[in-house]
């Protein structure tokens, strides 16, 4: 079985191509056709000599990620079905607001968590996405944006299908070439956000890294008894306690203002004692708190808060002096929303 071209590292690639007799220089140039033109072929490679583009064809394999269906909401998010080479399915959605697009794309296929409320956790875990994959969806969300609404994305979340932190090293090199000037996208890392239910070694393995990218939090519910209910994972990591120094720990390290994440669910973790538990969960470091309307997953027994209580929950943390966004649902009609994607329209036309 022939290797993924885009898991070799540049100096495996500049060693191949001299031990082939070809200079180790094409390396750059194939490094740019892959992560900056996004091609699909090795035939595509033009400043290559044809015997060259052969040779790479012998010895490696260039799978890619390709769009299935296209649904498109009444609001103007779009959701996406991507297809893998192996048949798997996951979706990403772009989401337009003024004159920003931020692409929300996934890490796994599935997902081994089983948080209650959210969709995916229902379909379980089946692998994680390569690197490769992860780029395949920014880069192809990227040109039906362009396409769509007329420029580029403003911001990529990794808040799709999985757990990202459960494929920390693909998960990382897929934002490394997301943010590579010369042999990738040119984003600035400091508009790509990964989001994690809280696994507590990997969020200080992501400070001792050094990332540049931003970490969010999908807390949902700052008291133990609430959040091991419905997020199971709260019990095997160690509580809010240990989630709390993680967070304090990362900051510490790289300086940023961690994002909780914050889904409310009506009669769950929705009342004022949830709010100051969660004003006091944050104490310890400076945080912007994205208060989420909750989107109806069938399956699961959850609603979401009337407007009284999100009011109120709201106004109780910005009494706090919180930084507090409120964050309504896009792209509900489509099962785009958060906590809906569960790649199970795939079949369905454009």
């Amino acid at each position: 079985m022939k290797q993924d071209i885009r898991e070799l590292s540049k100096k495996a690639l500049e060693s191949f191509l001299e031990e082939h007799g070809e200079k180790k220089f094409r390396a750059k140039q194939i490094e740019e056709w892959l992560w900056t033109k996004g091609v699909d072929t090795f035939e595509e490679m033009t400043n290559l000599s044809k015997s060259a583009r052969q040779m790479l064809q012998e010895h490696f394999s260039l799978p890619k990620a390709t769009i299935k269906t296209t649904q498109k909401s009444k609001d103007t998010t779009i959701k996406v079905g991507f297809e893998l080479p192996d048949g798997e399915v996951v979706e990403g959605v772009l989401i337009p607001s003024d004159d920003r697009v931020t692409a929300c794309i996934s890490s796994q296929v599935g997902c081994a968590l089983h948080c209650k409320f959210c969709a995916t956790g229902l379909i379980g875990y089946r692998r994680n996405l390569t690197a490769g994959e992860i780029f395949d969806q920014v880069f192809k969300l990227n040109e039906l944006s362009e396409k769509t609404y007329g420029h580029r994305l403003s911001n990529i979340v990794y808040m799709g299908m999985g757990e990202p932190l459960m494929n920390y090293d693909n998960v990382l090199a897929s934002a490394e070439r997301i943010s590579d000037e010369k042999a990738g996208m040119g984003m600035s890392p400091q508009r790509i956000t990964v989001s994690t239910v809280g696994l507590t070694r990997r969020i200080k393995r992501l400070a001792d890294d050094g990332v540049k990218f931003h970490l969010a939090v999908s807390l949902h519910a700052a008291r133990d008894k609430v959040r091991n209910d419905i997020m199971p994972v709260n019990k095997n990591a160690g509580g809010l306690q240990e989630l709390r120094e993680a967070i304090t720990y990362f900051h510490e390290k790289t300086k940023k203002r961690v994002t909780m994440e914050y889904v409310l669910l009506g009669g769950v973790n929705d009342q004022l004692e949830d709010a100051q538990a969660l004003a006091e969960f944050c104490k310890a470091f400076p945080v912007k708190v994205n208060v989420i309307e909750y989107n109806p997953v069938e399956g699961t027994p959850y609603k979401a808060s009337d407007n009284t209580t999100m009011d109120a929950f709201v106004s109780h943390l910005l009494s706090k002096n919180m930084v507090v966004n409120v964050r309504r649902s896009r792209g509900k009609d489509i099962d785009a929303a958060c906590g809906q994607l569960a790649a199970r329209k795939v079949t369905s036309g454009r």
